[in-house]
């Protein structure tokens, strides 16, 4: 090569790499696939400089590999990177797009996270979808026991009633109808067992983690939230303000202005929505305790007498956003405002 790599576009993939180099200059130097089992040896064999890639399934890993190697990673959001393609979707046109997009002075970037970063947040997903199994499992044998004529209550309490009516009233089931219902409770209590070690992990890691005890502070942030925004955020200071941090949640309006006349909508929704939903969550346990003593929250309750329930929830989830980023640029705790 007459002058050296500067900047690499590296399209990910499962098998087949694309790598997209150009010059100091901009000059095209490589334009070529990688198989999986070359793209070490690829980029061993470079000087250090910037490569960008998408942040995508196994970008991290191969994020913490080159920076292992020497070189400046940048990940960025898949949707920063699509309006750089210029004409048809090719691996080549995307590692085209993606060493152009990294370029760019404007570009918002994502934080590569560490192992155990991404581990923490395996367990947050892992809970997720285990939270959801109980309740189809519930619909399920709400449904088959009133084929019966075995109905019950709504909400915990009638979940309880249910099980203790399917083991007193067994004898008038058929034998196949009490297999299926027995197997659908025994999965339902193996449920709650898992979810139960998955919580005590994330507990764990949360009181042995700095930033996330800080955050649990805050107050509708207990120690799933705070141990989640923590791993999913390495590095506060990729936001300028907490307003970013929170768009970049999804918990600000979406804008739709034009002609000098300013229009904005419900929220963007974009973003982490795990994240987002664990903070409206959160900001309805403050709602609720603020109906009842509105001396511990006059701002919200303030804003209750103007706006309904679910806007002020979602209000004060965005404010709870705001002081998470202050809280971790800061490395501080919160600090409740003075009457």
């Amino acid at each position: 090569m007459k002058q050296e790599v500067a900047t690499v576009g590296l399209d990910l993939a499962k098998n087949v790499f694309q790598v997209h180099a150009v010059g100091s200059d901009g000059t095209v130097l490589v334009r070529r696939k990688l198989r999986r089992a070359e793209v070490i040896g690829f980029f061993t064999d470079l000087p250090g400089c910037v490569v960008g890639m998408e942040a995508c399934a196994s970008a991290h890993h191969w994020a913490r590999e080159l920076i292992a190697l020497g070189h400046e990673v940048r990940l960025m959001p898949p949707a920063y990177v699509k309006p750089y393609v210029k004409r048809g979707k090719t691996d080549a046109a995307d590692a085209e797009a993606i060493c152009e997009a990294v370029m760019r002075p404007t570009m918002r970037f994502v934080a590569v996270k560490s192992v155990e970063q991404q581990a923490v947040l395996m367990l947050h997903k892992s809970r997720d979808l285990m939270v959801r199994q109980p309740t189809m499992l519930i619909n399920a044998l709400r449904g088959h026991l009133a084929e019966y004529g075995i109905v019950t209550g709504m909400g915990a309490g009638g979940v309880t009633a249910m099980l203790k009516a399917l083991h007193e009233r067994e004898d008038e089931l058929p034998a196949h109808a009490r297999s299926a219902l027995h197997g659908l409770a025994a999965q339902m209590r193996a449920l709650a067992s898992e979810i139960d070690r998955l919580e005590a992990q994330i507990l764990a890691w949360h009181r042995a983690d700095e930033t996330s005890r800080r955050l649990a502070t805050i107050p509708g942030i207990g120690p799933i939230t705070a141990s989640a925004i923590s791993a999913a955020v390495p590095d506060a200071s990729l936001f300028r303000s907490g307003r970013q941090f929170a768009a970049w949640l999804g918990l600000t309006p979406r804008a739709n202005s034009s002609g000098g006349k300013e229009r904005l909508g419900g929220i963007t929704k974009q973003g982490d929505g795990y994240l987002r939903r664990l903070l409206v969550v959160g900001a309805t346990a403050v709602m609720r305790i603020t109906r009842k003593n509105a001396e511990r929250q006059p701002w919200m309750a303030q804003l209750l007498e103007r706006k309904p329930a679910k806007i002020a929830t979602v209000a004060l989830a965005n404010k709870t956003a705001r002081i998470a980023w202050a809280v971790m640029s800061r490395k501080e705790v919160y600090a409740a405002p003075a009457a």
